[in-house]
């Protein structure tokens, strides 16, 4: 009897179906674009990376919880990625109360002290409460001074400025380069700390949503993402305010998020890494660019070695195995990990292993003051 059951087992495993063909329709045709999501039926070598090779800092983070969070909880998190040191670009929460502000910082910088250790860096933020008045200048370079003394490794600015929710005592829109903020960044650049800014959205955002957007799921599925030439402005005019910063104050070190929004355009980018030899770029939420086209991304990473930085942005512990995979593996034809962010498939880039530890680590180490470097390899 048991041979019968034994025989019965290997012939159900013999005739069972390919997972593409383990699938039941949600419907009958025609399908709409958002329910089309087909199976691919290739077959090619696959390499699931959980945990990243080297470990790694990871630049772009947020943690709005962080002074009363359970850091302890979010170590052992950060360990099974072996991300050694999060820099939690939140620092002042979402306040713009300057008192409220500077509590949440204190109370970041203090928990991260106390139990995060050497594995928590905080950035500070500008609170635009107030900006146009005759003292809102001075009274934000000195609290960024305090700030760092507190304990601050650098400063974000989020992509709030340059839209229109941020307007001086006139209603005006507060542009990027906006005079009135120059001594934050030449500040910055007296304190050594870098600034990671964010400025605008995907340029998708601004075309027409129509058949001919790639983004159109996106802008489907999150309505508010859509911009146009008066909302507030063209992105070009955005983008064109950022670079006047960093071409005004070359002794601050800018770290352009999202690769600057240029991570489908490497020739643009390119030539904008060479124009503002200030900057560097991190990777945040641009995987999905860099995989569909592995040997330019490569190139660029082997080019500009020095000046790329890890970075995610939000906190999804799962997410982070997408990263690894474009970045270490050669792997062909893999999704992102989110359908409206990107329809089409990746390729793995492939990465050496000492251009992966500048983008891992060193090249965090070399720009962000006070990073304790003991649990990062020596070579």
């Amino acid at each position: 009897m048991k041979k019968v059951l034994l025989l019965a087992s290997i012939v159900t495993i013999s005739v069972m179906e390919p997972l593409w063909a383990q699938r039941s329709p949600l419907k009958e045709e025609p399908l709409g674009f958002e329910e089309y999501d087909p199976i691919s039926t290739l077959i090619v070598d696959e390499h699931r990376i959980t945990k990243a090779k080297f470990p790694f800092i990871d630049v772009h983070n947020h943690q709005y919880r962080m002074p009363t969070q359970d850091l302890n909880e979010l170590k052992a998190q950060m360990d099974s990625l072996n991300l050694g040191i999060m820099v939690n670009l939140s620092g002042r929460g979402r306040y713009q109360d300057w008192e409220e502000g500077t509590n949440h910082l204190n109370g970041a910088l203090k928990n991260a002290t106390e139990n995060g250790s050497n594995r928590i860096a905080v950035f500070t933020n500008l609170q635009f409460k107030g900006f146009g008045e005759k003292d809102w200048t001075e009274r934000a370079v000195k609290q960024l001074e305090a700030d760092v003394r507190m304990g601050a490794k650098g400063l974000k600015i989020y992509k709030s400025l340059g839209f229109s929710g941020i307007r001086d005592e006139k209603g005006r829109r507060v542009a990027v380069s906006d005079p009135r903020l120059q001594p934050i960044w030449q500040k910055c650049g007296s304190l050594g700390i870098p600034v990671l800014i964010h400025t605008a959205d995907v340029p998708s955002f601004w075309d027409p949503m129509d058949r001919y957007n790639e983004r159109w799921l996106e802008l489907k599925t999150h309505p508010n993402r859509r911009r146009g030439d008066a909302d507030p402005v063209p992105f070009d005019s955005l983008i064109a305010e950022q670079h006047a910063i960093f071409r005004d104050n070359p002794q601050t070190t800018f770290i352009n998020a999202h690769m600057g929004w240029y991570a489908n355009n490497l020739k643009m980018l390119d030539s904008l890494m060479i124009a503002f030899p200030n900057t560097y770029v991190e990777i945040g939420a641009v995987i999905a660019e860099l995989g569909r086209q592995p040997r330019t991304a490569k190139k660029f990473f082997e080019k500009y070695q020095d000046r790329v930085l890890f970075g995610k942005d939000s906190w999804v512990p799962s997410e982070y195995a997408t990263y690894f995979r474009v970045l270490e593996t050669e792997d062909e034809y893999f999704p992102y990990h989110k359908k409206y962010h990107a329809f089409w498939r990746m390729y793995g880039i492939g990465l050496s292993d000492e251009v992966l530890k500048k983008l891992y680590y060193k090249n965090a180490l070399k720009i962000i003051p006070g990073l304790d470097d003991s649990m990062f390899p020596k070579d």
